[in-house]
């Protein structure tokens, strides 16, 4: 440890201390000596300079989903902090762990109208869990470890840190730099539900005809599949996902309906949400997407609910039984409850009728994905998509075109996190750096980003950052010269009366090309095969550019659209 640190050397080493091993971000006047303490000390960090603060935050929440460890971004003061804002918000409201740190004007010079001042701490505290602008260097240590510690336990989220210019400079004393490992990564200090709430909830589901368990992210985030695995199998119950919640069971698993709702959701798979007399949502919200604007669970319909964070608990629905605490911890228990009573029964026929609706979804997706006309169906891109990836490929989507074929008809071989999109607040321009710090978090993994070419014009210069580290990272563009999911939404909502949705088409391919990606145009779908094995199998960035149909005259799973 030094005998002497000053602010900026204290923030390195406080992030060290917390495991951090990659920071995403981009230098700034604020920012020079905190990167000088960056360059001399001796870390074990790597910092990934990237070419824009908003992909930085991106970056890092990709990274903190697919290891479960805080994902770290950091900009310098006024641009720097509100490009910032996009990734702090869709990870805290998606429950993914993420600081933001943001170097700032120095305190001695606020109020006199310094360049780049901006009330950082009320820009930052509407979107983060926890946030603070430090005043004082001697402040750092402890406040980065309230930082790790709210972003980690509890109802994980993400937290920001000011650091203002002139503090960086101040004397910290090395004996306050210490960390509480527990931290590091997340969910910290699980905690057990209450007694009698699990043991509850296990005779709710047990007085039911036809339930059905409703996942969201929370069990992914948990890690909780093998503990819902047992349960699911044991009782022979169907298991429905939201969009976040993908992974809780491996979609193959004959107990895994898929998605359902009004995005990803399809008919087959909703009937079976409206048909449930008792829905036990778990770590699920119970928003808008996934109970089709509360359309189902019905009136009478019974809830049991189990969720880490208790501000759900009766927020949408009468709950019956409230189980708070830990996924895991909770799910452990009703196996243990179940144990205690021989296993629990005869079972509710769930994987029979799961195998019934998926069949006929999948004879409706096949026939589409079957056709050779042009332009290329989005359903041929996913059918080929599953026929060429390998089973732990990571699948990074943005939420236009891409996002809707994809969680409704590619079946994830395997639980956890391998599909990862933006639901909270659907930004385009997620998925091109969002795939990077996936990649940076699991490289053994084949990382692939999927996105409509509206959304790769909002990122495409961090193709360099791509190519500047070598990550062999594969990009699908859904090129449909428009802003797809607004066009539809016209044709759908507004009578086909389009106003201002479409743009000129561009040749991604080319784009990326010039970036240094080795890249390929597909517009004939007998090419499409060849071209992502290719593209896949290449040991650098590769980009493909397919021409697609647009969505506004597809088959899109979006249930407003469909009916």
């Amino acid at each position: 440890m030094e005998n002497r640190m000053n602010g900026a050397e204290a923030m390195v080493r406080m992030l060290e201390a917390q495991g951090v091993q990659h920071i995403f971000g981009l230098c700034g006047d604020t920012t020079l000596p905190f990167y000088d303490a960056m360059l001399r000390l001796d870390h074990s960090i790597t910092h990934v300079l990237t070419r824009d603060e908003r992909c930085a935050t991106y970056m890092a929440d990709g990274y903190s989903r697919v290891t479960g460890w805080v994902g770290v971004a950091e900009g310098p003061s006024g641009g720097g902090a509100t490009y910032i804002l996009p990734g702090l918000i869709e990870a805290s409201e998606s429950s993914y762990a993420v600081l933001g740190i943001t170097t700032d004007i120095s305190v001695s010079s606020y109020g006199k109208y310094p360049l780049t001042e901006v009330d950082q701490n009320a820009l930052m505290a509407p979107l983060t869990k926890w946030n603070t602008v430090l005043s004082r260097a001697d402040h750092i240590p402890r406040m980065v470890r309230a930082a790790f510690r709210a972003m980690t336990t509890g109802r994980s989220g993400a937290a920001h840190i000011g650091l203002p210019y002139d503090i960086q400079y101040d004397p910290v004393d090395p004996s306050d730099i210490w960390a509480d490992p527990a931290t590091a990564t997340y969910p910290a200090y699980r905690q057990a539900p209450p007694p009698g709430a699990v043991e509850a909830a296990v005779e709710a589901i047990g007085s039911a005809k036809s339930p059905l368990i409703v996942c969201g992210g929370g069990v992914v985030i948990a890690q909780a599949w093998e503990a819902l695995d047992r349960l699911a199998t044991r009782l022979d119950i169907p298991v429905a996902t939201s969009i976040s919640g993908q992974g809780a069971l491996a979609e193959t698993h004959p107990n895994c309906l898929g998605v359902v709702g009004s995005n990803g959701g399809t008919d087959e798979t909703w009937e079976m949400m409206e048909a449930a007399d008792l829905v036990i949502f778990m770590g699920c919200r119970a928003g808008s997407t996934t109970t089709a604007r509360w359309e189902a669970p019905g009136p009478g319909t019974r809830v049991v609910h189990f969720d880490s964070d208790p501000m759900v608990m009766n927020a949408n629905y009468r709950t019956e039984v409230a189980v708070v605490g830990d996924l895991q911890l909770a799910l452990e228990e009703a196996n243990a409850v179940l144990d205690n009573r021989g296993q629990g029964g005869e079972g509710f026929g769930g994987a029979t009728a799961v195998a019934e609706k998926k069949a006929r979804k999948f004879e409706t997706f096949e026939r589409f994905a079957r056709t050779t006309d042009g332009p290329i169906r989005p359903e041929r891109v996913i059918k080929t998509l599953m026929e060429v990836l390998p089973e732990d490929a990571t699948v990074v989507s943005d939420p236009g075109t891409s996002c809707p074929y994809f969680s409704a008809y590619y079946q994830l071989p395997r639980p956890g996190r391998h599909f990862i999109t933006n639901r909270a607040h659907g930004a385009l321009g997620y998925a091109l750096s969002a795939a990077l710090g996936a990649w940076f978090g699991r490289p053994a993994s084949k990382t692939v980003a999927l996105m409509g070419d509206g959304s790769f014009s909002f990122t495409c210069g961090e193709l360099e950052t791509v190519c500047r580290v070598g990550a062999p990272i594969t990009y699908v563009v859904f090129s449909n010269s428009n802003f797809g999911w607004i066009k539809a939404s016209q044709y759908a909502d507004k009578d086909a009366r389009y106003y201002n949705v479409d743009f000129n088409r561009t040749d991604q391919a080319a784009v990326a090309a010039a970036y240094g990606v080795k890249s390929w145009r597909v517009e004939d779908p007998d090419d499409l095969d060849r071209v992502l094995r290719q593209a896949i199998a290449h040991d650098g960035p590769t980009l493909v550019d397919i021409i697609c149909q647009p969505l506004e005259e597809s088959n899109a799973p979006v249930r407003r659209w469909m009916g």
